[in-house]
């Protein structure tokens, strides 16, 4: 995700410096950082002075998260209370990525004023993650963008929910996909986009920075099959129950995106217009 981000902004004239602990970014200008490190965040907020931050580091493997609470809390709560000093005392607008898994999954269909309830580790490190930013910035100077099923063309060594899709089919390889959890899938280049104007904008508040298409993860599989043309008949619906998680899943944690359809030039685009663009992607980088 971070990858796509810097890519676009840079398109759009922005110097950009990318933080990374582990793997050194394909764009803009590397600086190695340690997020949950406070001196050396405060180091880097006051030599580089940005204008706007925009925080996509986070531990997203949800299991894991269930498994290492403390190394969630630290990356995904601690760590923003290091951005959101640094970026106080250097005036920085700062962007917060947030998840859909703030919400217990009871209803879907969840807008900004909903209030959270995770049902897992990972929601609520993220929520706590949401609660610091709020706690520490002036109300003008923070944006929280939830997202959901982040997916789209990236770092091969990390997997998301369409490339998952594409190689296993391309492959011939069957695989199961839950017929059962309903979110808000989310192309990468469109969550970059909104991004984007919201810094540019310095928008502030939570906006729901989300696919405008509410799925499940098996109908996901079968329209990425569609547009690709492989064979869905390899995918095979199952139920939430039927796979060992080590978390509990919302069961439907869709979000509603009103807010951004209003706010954003870079509207949250509907399953079908996301596809499009991710295949045309696909055609241009081969």
């Amino acid at each position: 995700m971070g990858n796509r981000l810097v890519e676009l902004a840079l398109q759009k004239g922005h110097e950009v410096i990318s933080g990374y602990k582990d793997h050194v970014p394909f764009h803009g200008k590397p600086l190695a950082l340690d997020l949950t490190q406070a001196t050396e965040v405060r180091k880097a907020f006051s030599e580089l002075h940005p204008d706007v931050v925009v925080n996509t580091a986070a531990m997203t493997d949800v299991d894991r998260c269930e498994l290492e609470p403390e190394a969630a809390f630290s990356a995904n709560a601690e760590a923003v209370s290091h951005l959101a000093n640094a970026a106080k005392e250097t005036d920085s607008f700062l962007i917060q990525m947030s998840t859909d898994y703030v919400f217990d999954g009871e209803k879907g269909g969840y807008s900004e004023h909903d209030q959270p309830r995770p049902v897992n580790k990972y929601g609520e490190s993220k929520l706590e993650g949401e609660n610091v930013v709020m706690n520490l910035l002036d109300e003008e100077m923070w944006s929280i963008a939830r997202s959901s099923v982040v997916y789209g063309w990236g770092r091969a060594s990390r997997p998301n929910a369409a490339t998952f899709v594409y190689e296993k089919l391309s492959n011939g390889e069957s695989i199961r996909m839950v017929r059962d959890q309903f979110s808000s899938p989310t192309l990468n280049t469109s969550l970059s986009a909104m991004l984007i104007e919201i810094g540019d904008r310095k928008l502030p508040g939570i906006i729901h920075a989300a696919g405008a298409t509410r799925l499940n993860r098996y109908d996901f599989a079968i329209g990425l099959a569609k547009t690709f043309g492989l064979d869905s008949t390899l995918i095979k619906a199952v139920h939430a129950r039927d796979l060992q998680w080590k978390a509990k899943r919302p069961a439907d944690s869709s979000l509603m995106v009103g807010r951004a359809q209003e706010l954003l030039r870079a509207a949250p685009l509907n399953i079908e217009s996301a596809c499009e663009v991710l295949h045309r992607e696909h055609i241009k980088s081969n």
